[in-house]
């Protein structure tokens, strides 16, 4: 499996949290259930994030209850029973005796017996802290079990109050340790060597989908899956932020933008190339990518500890608008130009988003109205682009239905920004030069 969160971390997470919740707390997660399909068949599963996050236990139909001092452990699970049946069918069980000897539980109890012994640990609680609307059908037995409490004053004292549990747990996974970053840095390769490969296999007359299988066999060679549905953008296609019908042929002549990433082991990479289908840049094309390119090195540069959330979109928004002044797309002074957004009819997104297990990680953006610092640990992309749109007004025919995005994963450090996807070319002349040596 490669790198992955050790047991030792994990149990680190869980007592973290224990103490945050205080003495008469108690904390539950529900993780995710299985999605069906089509009647008989189901998505891959995957796990709630949150979940896996403190028990790396990636079973469906499970709860995680942790409870400072609780008689029966603080860190108790119900999960499936083994079933001999059922294994035959869908795969091993770990049941509770597994969930106790490998995941490190206190204790574990199926999950059919839920409703007779997690009562019994609410009434001992005066908080339970919960993430309220994650789960719909969790939600309404959670709180069924309190209105219990409630009206049967002689069976036991209900919880007074229900905390949101994710404030709490999202400040902690903001903040990614060694091992995270590690994982995240493996992800990011597997990633790298996705795009290095479409690159070189991209030719005019392919279809985009058969670029996107490109990314797809490198990912499942390397044990991981898409971290979201990877975008192929031929041509004009790439004006669609969220293009991800990925049908149409590549032409010659076009650019092609490509986001894709991919997850390992919980964690997310997330990375966009713009590259030329035929291998080289036409001059419009690069005078546009060379602003691009600009924006992000400038925005990857103000990811410092002590900057605000805010800083590397304030710079990218900067040298984007200052490329399209200077190529004439845009005309009048530069502060005037940026106060009144004339950008954003081509850079219309943020620069940035949180990076972690999820791929559009947890975490807020602001504290009490203001953008939050920065601080080491912390996750984000660099992402700016410009798109101008094939019917776009008032610009030059030449600019038309080009769009380009680079996108990079960077963590904050107490000193230089760590760009966990610097080793995949995004010069023109380092992409020109991979493609020209395709097999």
């Amino acid at each position: 499996m490669g790198a992955a969160i050790a047991a030792k971390e994990l149990a680190k997470r869980r007592h973290q949290l224990l103490d945050l919740i205080g003495a008469d707390g108690i904390a539950i997660l529900s993780t995710a259930p299985e999605r069906v399909r089509s009647r008989d068949t189901h998505y891959a599963y995957r796990p709630d994030s949150d979940f896996h996050y403190l028990t790396g236990f990636s079973e469906p139909e499970s709860v995680a209850v942790l409870t400072p001092g609780g008689k029966h452990g603080e860190f108790v699970v119900f999960c499936r029973e083994r079933n001999k049946e059922r294994e035959l069918w869908d795969g091993a069980r770990s049941g509770p005796n597994g969930v106790i000897s490998d995941f490190g539980a206190d204790d574990a109890y199926p999950i059919t017996d839920i409703d007779d012994i997690l009562p019994g640990m609410l009434e001992r609680s005066e908080r339970v802290y919960y993430s309220m609307g994650v789960s719909p059908d969790f939600d309404h037995r959670l709180l069924g079990w309190i209105n219990d409490l409630n009206a049967n004053r002689q069976r036991g004292h209900a919880p007074s109050e229900i905390v949101a549990l994710d404030h709490l747990l999202h400040e902690m996974r903001l903040y990614k340790s060694r091992s995270e970053v590690s994982v995240m840095r493996r992800s990011a390769q597997i990633a790298m060597t996705a795009h290095r490969r479409a690159m070189q296999a991209c030719r005019p007359g392919m279809y985009e989908y058969e670029l996107e299988a490109e990314y797809m066999y490198e990912f499942r060679r390397n044990d991981a899956q898409p971290s979201y549905l990877p975008i192929v953008a031929g041509g004009a296609n790439a004006c669609v932020l969220h293009y991800i019908d990925n049908s149409e042929a590549l032409r010659d002549g076009d650019l092609v933008l490509v986001d894709a990433g991919c997850e390992y082991n919980m964690y997310a990479s997330d990375i966009t190339r713009t590259f030329p289908v035929n291998g080289e840049f036409s001059e419009p094309q690069r005078d546009l990518y060379e602003v691009v390119l600009a924006a992000n090195k400038m925005a990857t540069e103000a990811v410092r500890a002590g900057n605000h959330w805010n800083d590397p979109h304030d710079v990218a928004v900067k040298e984007v608008t200052r490329g399209l002044r200077e190529l004439g797309i845009l005309t009048g002074r530069l502060p005037a130009l940026i106060r009144d957004g004339s950008y954003r009819p081509f850079f219309m997104h943020r620069t940035s988003h949180w990076l972690g297990s999820d791929v559009h990680d947890v975490g807020d953006y602001r504290i009490d109205e203001t953008w939050r610092l920065l601080e080491p640990g912390m996750a984000l992309t660099i992402e700016p682009g410009i798109y101008i749109q094939p019917r776009a007004r008032g610009v030059a025919k030449h600019w038309r239905g080009i769009g380009i995005r680079i996108e990079d994963d960077v963590v904050v450090t107490r000193k230089e920004p760590n760009v966990l996807t610097k080793q995949l070319p995004s010069t023109v002349a380092d992409i020109e030069s991979l493609m020209s040596h395709s097999s």
